[in-house]
């Protein structure tokens, strides 16, 4: 396990099914030294050790041996409060959560039904589809990119840009990716200033205003703010809508259910399909203990959400899938102060996809052999490059 390198585990073939890997690591080695951009890691893999690390605020965000680097050559846009310690999280997550509002959310419901029900009267048409590109990404992408008020014409550019940036899993991946990050840091810098000029009723406009009110956000800031919320408002969604639905294809007893009680359900398929597959980097602040395992000062330090989330200690028979599953405290948001802001909308986005696929196809099925199904390149994240399905 010593030898263990991070990027194997972003490998397609690894992603495929991670879990019996996993539960290895969690009886054997439960916090596992591997390396991740030839620096020493440890890998966190059992529920309680992760829920604690997500929670103890000796594990920083910024560490200026480390992340002065990351600054430095990704610029402004990794300045975003997902990679900051209080206080300046605590200010940056209070100004977004006074625009990001459980009623603006709770508004976009009938938004969310409505781009579900075009996008699948046109597979009703057609009788097949490749339901992550045609749907899983087109109904988070839309709802964010409506939410922050980023032109049409501009939203597949910015997902590929962010697609980049969150795939990187080794010191040349992350160099390669930094000329997308620069890009989609221009482009926004220039809808920003566009907001400034003509105020709309949108995110973007709200954090350039609290900019302009004083020192509480920097420009800097609003560009990262803007660009996290962008990635992290749909990646996550995405691939629970997409590997939920693989999910329910393979266990088609279970489609009843969801439909039965979506809110229980869709907890379910977070846990089951483990959609961020790797939670943000943390530092120890100080040296310290992790499940009986030393971390030296300045230790990169990963909490390994999929393994979590399978952990058999916390869930009875955690391979299958029950959507009348209770209790289900599964981690796929994480957990303390950094704890998913969108998490709310990520949960209405999956239910209202979910169920309106299968309420109106409900003999959903596969159109190729599920051994030919791609998984993504990516550490953080864990979803298909395509899915074919017919009607």
């Amino acid at each position: 396990m010593d030898k263990l390198k991070i990027s194997d585990l972003a490998s397609p073939e690894f992603k495929a099914n991670p879990y019996a890997f996993y539960a290895r690591l969690r009886a054997e080695t439960p916090v596992c030294r591997a390396r991740l951009f030839g620096q020493p890691t440890w890998l966190v893999t059992r529920y309680d050790d992760v829920v604690s690390m997500l929670k103890d605020e000796r594990l920083l965000k910024e560490w200026q041996p480390a992340t002065k680097w990351l600054y430095r050559f990704a610029g402004s846009i990794t300045r975003h409060m997902l990679n900051r310690d209080a206080p300046d999280h605590t200010r940056l997550r209070a100004l977004v959560q006074k625009a990001f509002t459980p009623r603006l959310i709770e508004h976009m419901r009938g938004r969310i039904q409505s781009i579900c029900d075009e996008l699948l009267d046109d597979f009703a048409t057609k009788g097949r589809m490749d339901l992550m590109g045609e749907y899983a990404l087109p109904v988070p992408l839309t709802i964010i990119a409506e939410l922050l008020g980023i032109p049409s014409g501009d939203r597949l550019r910015f997902h590929r840009f962010s697609r980049s940036t969150i795939s990187a899993s080794t010191l040349v991946g992350a160099l390669r990716s930094v000329p997308d990050q620069r890009s989609l840091t221009r482009q926004l810098r220039k809808l920003v200033e566009r907001r400034r000029r003509e105020p709309r009723d949108d995110l973007i406009t709200a954090l350039v205003q609290a900019e302009e009110a004083g020192d509480k956000l920097s420009r800097d800031e609003v560009v990262a703010m803007i660009a996290l919320l962008m990635i992290a408002g749909y990646e996550t969604t995405v691939n629970l809508i997409g590997s939920g639905a693989l999910a329910l294809i393979q266990n088609p007893q279970q489609r009843l259910l969801l439909q039965q009680n979506p809110s229980v359900a869709i907890e379910e398929l977070l846990r089951y399909t483990s959609p961020l597959d790797v939670a943000s980097q943390r530092f120890a602040g100080e040296e310290m203990t992790i499940g009986s395992v030393r971390i030296p000062r300045g230790g990169f330090v990963v909490a390994m959400i999929g393994s979590a989330n399978h952990d058999e200690t916390q869930f009875s028979n955690p391979q299958v899938l029950d959507l009348t599953r209770q209790p289900n405290k599964h981690v796929a948001f994480g957990q303390g102060a950094h704890f998913c802001l969108g998490a709310n909308l990520a949960r209405m986005e999956g239910q209202i996809a979910l169920t309106t696929l299968c309420r109106r196809f409900p003999d959903l099925r596969l159109a190729v052999d599920p051994a030919s199904l791609r998984w993504r390149r990516s550490l953080i994240v864990r979803g298909l490059e395509e899915l074919p399905v017919r009607a």
